[in-house]
């Protein structure tokens, strides 16, 4: 009986962590690497006409030659997270 309230006071304390509140990502996201939109600080033009919680993605070459694709999403103070990093695998077809 001990092992399940020890159990379920964790898994509670746990959840309550994953919450949002305002329904905004509420975390620092990501942080910049060199071709980021945010890498050296946030855009001096701020996105006016675009709805504050909707997201874009931005595509770049790292400075490894990896394809980086980055997902944004704007904050109610239009600065930017980046809530998503995917580097795209690269194939080759080379028979060497």
């Amino acid at each position: 009986m001990k092992w399940t309230t020890g159990f379920g006071l964790v898994f509670a304390v746990i959840l309550t962590g994953c919450t949002t509140g305002e329904g905004y990502y509420t975390s620092a996201g990501l942080a910049p690497i060199p071709g980021s939109i945010t890498y050296n600080g946030q855009p001096r033009t701020k996105l006016t006409k675009s709805p504050v919680g909707s997201s874009f993605p931005h595509s770049f070459t790292d400075q490894w030659g990896r394809q980086v694709e980055e997902i944004y999403i704007i904050r109610p103070d239009r600065s930017l997270l980046i809530a998503e990093r995917h580097y795209r695998p690269v194939f080759s077809f080379d028979d060497d």
